[in-house]
């Protein structure tokens, strides 16, 4: 395939067995380089075209870097690596959030930052807790905030799409950082529409199109493909797409609604907000508590919209009830916007996009240092953490790494030892001190340094 039509060019460079392969199989989506558990399976650069939502260019995957003698195998590799970030535009250096930094990350850090070029920090395998740990830990190489992904699993690609779309020359006169995202209407919101099958997906994009652009059928499973349409909404740009209903694992047999569904996956990843489709009638059902906690799970911003309103029989404090169900049912996501609609008689609808637009910027949203350890010391003095085994947790500061969404890290003591219940208490207080309503908090732990170590050990 020509690779003339994406000249914007990415080199993916790293040591040895952080997951470059695989992230460059992720990016073009087969498996062009061969990936094992040994280090040091690719020899060669090889090139490919790559696809991250609906951006193009040309990825370069790369021999991990490492020292050699001069004419040895291992030298020529690093000569094949230089070579291609001669030839690219930016770089993406790939650490191993699992196994944390390593002076080898360290070295080439500074060989990614003397190649005068844009560098993405990519912190690869950040699944789970200590995947998390050694995502903080890699920015004290000094290139920025890391891009939390696993190339595994296609986790994260949202965020890599953001700091690719950002170095792309096309889109230079859009670039801005977190806290002026939400208020930029030049640059559409990627929302993904999901639900249950039948929900009235579909049918909602239609009457927000003003025209019979979606397939419709009282059949449920119509919708196979993710489907994006592009919607003006008073002056607000929009990219929305249509997802196929998703239904319980155990109910999908077909192999083509397995793709469809593993396409709505994928457009969740790679939206900002998502619309979760209930039907009135039949609301809060297993399956749209396992979409909503997806969703959580893929930090991005919730609306749920609950469909076929006009069926319903008009009672008092019905919206407020809906309301209540939702922070019971969904805690990890309470003040989640609930929002009452009728995609075929059109109710709602300015509602609906006003809390999309509204959820957003809660999602973006950014606290100063100063102002968190405030609320912070007087959390603790409120509600001091427990003592484990007889001794005291001490909690030192706490500071935001990121938004889109929320994300912080509180330095202590004993970060194995404070209980999720603990964690539980902070996340509802920055939520309610913060007016952070619905979107997904992050919250990581990191122990402090211990400054007399050194001594300790000289001493025994």
């Amino acid at each position: 395939m020509s690779l003339s039509s994406a000249p914007f060019t990415i080199a993916i460079i790293g040591r040895p067995n952080v997951g470059k392969s695989t992230l460059f199989n992720r990016l073009v989506g087969q498996k062009l380089a061969l990936v094992d558990d040994q280090p040091g399976v690719t020899r060669d650069r090889r090139e490919g075209e790559a696809r991250l939502g609906g951006l193009r260019f040309r990825v370069i995957d790369t021999a991990g870097l490492d020292e050699g003698a001069r004419g040895s195998l291992t030298a020529r590799m690093q000569a094949q690596t230089e070579a291609a970030i001669a030839a690219a535009d930016a770089l993406f250096f790939v650490i191993d959030a699992r196994a944390g930094l390593t002076p080898t990350d360290r070295a080439f850090a500074d060989f990614a930052r003397r190649a005068n070029k844009p560098v993405v920090l990519i912190a690869n395998k950040s699944e789970g807790r200590h995947g998390e740990l050694g995502a903080m830990e890699s920015y004290a190489l000094g290139l920025g905030d890391p891009i939390q992904v696993s190339a595994e699993h296609g986790e994260g690609m949202g965020e890599l799409y953001d700091a690719v779309q950002a170095l792309m020359p096309e889109q230079d006169d859009r670039e801005r950082d977190d806290e002026g995202a939400d208020d930029d209407p030049s640059r559409p919101i990627r929302v993904a529409i999901v639900g249950r099958p039948n929900a009235g997906k579909s049918t909602l994009i239609n009457r927000l199109l003003g025209e019979e652009r979606m397939l419709t059928s009282p059949e449920a499973g119509t919708t196979r493909d993710s489907i994006a349409v592009d919607i003006d909404w008073k002056g607000r740009q929009f990219r929305v797409f249509d997802t196929a209903g998703l239904r319980r694992r155990s109910r999908i047999d077909e192999k083509l609604e397995k793709l469809s569904v593993a396409d709505a996956l994928r457009a969740v990843r790679f939206a900002e907000v998502v619309v979760l489709m209930v039907d009135a009638q039949q609301r809060f059902e297993e399956q749209d508590l396992r979409i909503a906690d997806l969703v959580e799970r893929e930090g991005r911003a919730l609306v749920i919209a609950v469909n076929k309103w006009d069926l319903m029989e008009r009672q008092p404090a019905q919206v407020a009830r809906l309301r209540s169900d939702v922070d019971h049912w969904l805690p990890q996501v309470k003040g989640a916007p609930v929002i009452a609609v009728s995609g075929l008689m059109g109710e709602g609808i300015d509602r609906l996009m006003q809390g999309i637009v509204d959820a957003y910027g809660v999602w973006n949203r950014r606290v100063s240092t100063s102002t968190l350890n405030r609320w912070f010391e007087q959390a603790i003095q409120n509600n001091p953490p427990p003592a484990v085994s007889g001794r005291r947790l001490k909690l030192n500061y706490i500071t935001q790494t990121k938004a889109r969404p929320p994300s912080f890290v509180v330095f202590c003591s004993r970060a194995d030892a404070v209980p999720e219940s603990y964690l539980r208490y902070l996340v509802n207080g920055l939520r309610e001190t913060f007016d952070l309503p619905g979107t997904p908090i992050r919250i990581t732990l990191r122990e402090k340094a211990n400054p007399f170590a050194h001594k300790r050990k000289r001493l025994s």
